[in-house]
């Protein structure tokens, strides 16, 4: 359907448009010796407004001979060919218009009056088509922009989601593999911790079932996950891992993309309290501060050891996400300061 035709505010304006143009014909025509002001405007303003559905035509017109792909002898061909036909229907419409108003009392002669005009209102016809057909080329270059920026936001949108799974993909295997061998450790060694460590990871891994589809989680949710995830990891370490938490209750609302903490924490018992004979402490926080809300995990470290986690797949997952979810928006900054490494994730505020 024509988009003028398709919604009732737009071809009301059409229409305002069409009498006033009309109006402004019969103000230019109408002349002592010829037509006057009140014969002029019987005669234009219904044919203004008639012609004017005569004139929504040259949509098609337009879609039959688009710009980029129709050759100029096409495009002038269709173009001065419907605006000719289109003139003289204008002309015939309004001899119409004259006949059926030279009838009423006191606009006798009023059909031949109009008649003498004739050529200039088949020139006012043409051109009135051609100003139609400009103005629709025009609205359809405006339509064509907007469906190619649908496209490539579409395109963005679905490149996004596709990273964002296949971010998430990496995250699960990598922390099975890593429980895998440690239940697998623990079998021979103590059988009873394998099993607790087994009934825990079904737990964690249907936990993050129901939120893994979820675009972004509670943070106390995600929070909550990472606390499970030690609670698995303190069978295999027992006292050598300690948590503690800092948590502020108003950030537990702010929607976090899930399982974003959970590279993080994995770091910090592998690559942190794995490689300490005493074991040592996580510390997990997270204040607000205006309208952004800061999480740091920070864990003891062998001094021994270089810091190598800075460019590490866990790291590298969680900075890219933020990226995906939230452009410059987020940052992600790791650092190893006196035998402790923190990573500081800094989100904007967002509860809906």
């Amino acid at each position: 359907m024509h988009p003028i035709i398709a919604r009732g505010d737009r071809l009301a304006l059409y229409l305002v448009v069409c009498l006033c143009l009309g109006g402004l014909l019969a103000v230019a025509l109408s002349r002592p010796e010829g037509l006057g002001l009140f014969q002029a405007a019987a005669i234009l303003l219904p044919l203004a407004v008639v012609y004017g559905f005569v004139c929504l035509s040259s949509w098609y017109v337009c879609r039959a001979t688009p710009l980029r792909t129709s050759g100029a002898t096409t495009l002038v061909t269709n173009i001065v060919g419907s605006a000719l036909v289109a003139g003289g229907s204008w002309l015939v419409l309004g001899r119409a218009i004259a006949w059926i108003v030279a009838r009423i009392p006191g606009f006798s002669g009023a059909d031949t009056r109009f008649a003498a005009s004739s050529l200039l209102l088949f020139v006012v016809g043409v051109l009135m088509y051609l100003l139609a057909i400009a103005v629709h080329y025009v609205l359809r270059g405006v339509d064509e922009a907007r469906a190619v920026e649908q496209r490539a936001l579409e395109v963005q949108l679905l490149a996004r989601e596709a990273e964002l799974k296949a971010l998430r993909a990496q995250i699960e295997p990598h922390f099975l593999f890593n429980s895998l061998n440690s239940i697998s450790a623990l079998t021979t060694a103590d059988p009873q911790g394998a099993r607790r460590m087994c009934i825990l990871l079904g737990e964690f891994l249907r936990e993050t079932l129901s939120v893994g589809a979820r675009e972004r989680i509670p943070l106390a949710s995600e929070i909550a996950l990472a606390t499970r995830f030690f609670e698995i990891e303190q069978v295999r370490f027992g006292a050598r891992l300690r948590v503690e938490k800092s948590v502020k209750e108003e950030v537990g609302v702010v929607q976090v993309p899930p399982l974003l903490l959970q590279p993080l924490a994995e770091n910090a018992v592998n690559h942190g309290i794995a490689h300490l004979l005493d074991g040592g402490t996580i510390r997990l926080g997270a204040t607000r501060a205006g309208d952004t809300v800061r999480i740091v995990m920070e864990n003891p470290v062998d001094p021994d050891r270089p810091a190598r986690r800075s460019r590490g797949l866990g790291l590298d997952n969680v900075r890219r996400r933020l990226a995906t979810h939230y452009g410059n928006q987020a940052s992600v900054a790791a650092e190893a300061v006196d035998g402790q490494f923190r990573v500081t994730i800094v989100v904007p505020v967002v509860t809906g």
